[in-house]
């Protein structure tokens, strides 16, 4: 037998979900730590997608996998974020990555996540990852504060596994509704979007 024969063989033999487990893992953990240190990318439809896939794989440890990836993924973001937040704080010049915390916080909403840190410590960490567009106002509020990095992890490790824990919900309630796994990916992101742009939108119509 050949070694193309034989590769062929092996191919043959891996299950497909195999394959996407081994592309799809290290994929999901890449966009959830560049979309907690850029927020650009929806982590929050990334995670509800892959919960989604993972609810029609036969691995029964498929959705503690991606809870895990997730977690991690975005802890670690966070913790590179208040990071290089930190370096700007401690600067006299600043930073371009503490004006971009600044400039994605409005005044008023830094002011409220200053309030609810004063009151509730590192408890309002957990709060601002499940809550939309709450994340960097808080975690400037932290920075602006000093908080230690310490004292921020301590709060950064029960905020990223509940908001992996939320997402990934909405992902199996998508993936459990529909048979073919494309219809459950397009309602869980639908969801989060939902769950995402709904309150700016009402703040927005209620203002004007």
């Amino acid at each position: 037998m050949t070694v193309r024969m034989a590769l062929a063989e092996l191919a043959r033999q891996v299950p497909p979900e195999s394959t996407q487990q081994a592309v799809g893992y290290p994929s999901l953990f890449l966009l959830v730590f560049l979309g907690s240190l850029v927020p650009v990318v929806p982590t929050g439809a990334v995670v509800s997608s892959a919960a989604v896939v993972a609810v029609h794989q036969t691995d029964p440890f498929a959705l503690l996998v991606v809870f895990g990836v997730a977690s991690f993924g975005a802890f670690l973001g966070d913790i590179a974020l208040y990071w290089l937040g930190q370096r700007g704080v401690r600067s006299r010049n600043g930073s371009r990555w503490l004006e971009r915390l600044r400039d994605r916080a409005a005044p008023e909403r830094l002011a409220q996540a200053q309030a609810k840190l004063d009151e509730h410590g590192v408890a309002v960490l957990v709060l601002s990852r499940l809550m939309p567009a709450g994340r960097i106002p808080v975690m400037l509020a932290c920075l602006l504060s000093r908080m230690p990095m310490r004292r921020f992890i301590r709060g950064g490790i029960p905020a990223c596994l509940a908001w992996s824990a939320t997402y990934q919900l909405i992902g199996i309630l998508g993936g459990s509704l529909f048979a073919r796994p494309w219809e459950g990916v397009a309602t869980a992101v639908g969801l989060t979007v939902l769950i995402s742009a709904g309150p700016a939108v009402w703040r927005r119509v209620r203002h004007r």
